[in-house]
């Protein structure tokens, strides 16, 4: 598979990554519904096995759970994939600095490994600890237990005020058809100071999958709650997935490796971030790491996401639904 510079580090990261949140089963918080151990281990070894070469976790999946599970896995594998993982991921394990230390101890101890890769501030709350919850990532930095250290889900006035702490190495952003926030600035500011860009959830969840419009949701799946799952929003995105369906098959592939292709079209984007739950689902992510779309193929695609953006229902009122933000990870 095709590998990509992560910004100014000394990273080069298979442009398929492995995401992990499934992993965590339903030992707390949202979760994606049951899952078996050995089925998680498998897709890990697996997808390094077809030539993925980094993992993606956080302590706050399953509690800490899908980063034993990748520890399990590192003891299988003759060679150990880069790992991304996070701090800063509830209200419970923010960025206060102790709670970050902790994070990373915690994260080292349950994978067994010695250092970090890519250490992660997940969410920038609290917003009070974000500054001194960056410069205690920067000191673990110092102290060779992470390598290096980035954000996911910040704005650039974020980022902006935590640069003169600490270089920011790598953004992880959600990126999808269906949302494209990160096209307006975002993306533009990771090219222009050299940061890598790490998308996730460009499958959308499942939504932009072949198997969407067959996807049953187990009791407790936190999708049940996202509006992408819900009506009117659900036969708009049925509809997107049947007309994406022809562009795929005239080239022997499937949606979702469609869709995977897409975001990594943009030369900004290092890696796409796919979770998993068995090797089936990897392997089919697989082949999208190497396949670069047409100019034709991105027209046509362009043309079916402007037709549902007309279709869309109007925004939610200011502060919008009840329960907070959705799809978060």
């Amino acid at each position: 598979m095709k590998t990509r510079k992560l910004g100014s580090t000394d990273l080069y990261l298979s442009t398929i990554g492995l995401g992990t949140w499934p992993m965590g089963g339903v030992s707390a918080g949202m979760h994606w519904g049951p899952q078996d151990d050995k089925d998680s281990i498998d897709t890990i070894v697996r997808a390094v096995d077809r030539g993925i070469n980094w993992l993606d976790t956080a302590g706050a999946y399953g509690r800490g759970h899908s980063e034993e599970v990748v520890g399990m896995a590192l003891k299988e594998l003759p060679e150990r994939p880069i790992i991304v993982t996070k701090c800063g991921s509830t209200p419970e394990d923010n960025l206060e600095p102790k709670n970050v230390r902790a994070q990373c101890e915690a994260s080292l101890k349950r994978m067994g490994i010695d250092v970090i890769d890519l250490f992660l501030a997940h969410w920038p709350t609290p917003i009070e600890y974000m500054e001194a919850g960056w410069q205690t990532c920067s000191e673990l930095v110092k102290e060779g237990k992470v390598r290096y250290i980035g954000v996911s889900n910040f704005t650039i006035e974020q980022m902006e005020k935590l640069q003169p702490i600490h270089p920011i190495a790598a953004m992880e952003p959600p990126y999808s058809m269906i949302q494209r926030r990160i096209e307006n600035e975002i993306l533009n500011y990771c090219r222009n100071h050299n940061m890598g860009v790490v998308v996730y959830s460009p499958l959308q969840q499942g939504v932009l999958t072949d198997a969407f419009k067959n996807l049953v949701l187990a009791e407790g799946d936190f999708r049940r709650n996202n509006p992408n799952f819900q009506e009117p929003m659900l036969s708009l995105n049925l509809k997107l997935v049947e007309g994406l369906t022809p562009i795929a098959r005239k080239h022997g592939r499937s949606v979702a490796q469609l869709a995977i292709a897409w975001t990594l079209r943009r030369p900004e984007v290092t890696s796409a971030l796919n979770g998993a739950r068995v090797p089936s689902e990897i392997e089919d992510s697989i082949p999208a790491g190497d396949w670069e779309l047409s100019q034709e193929d991105i027209a046509a695609i362009e043309e079916l996401l402007e037709k549902r953006q007309k279709e869309l229902p109007p925004p939610p009122p200011p502060g919008g639904p009840p329960g907070g933000p959705q799809g978060r990870t």
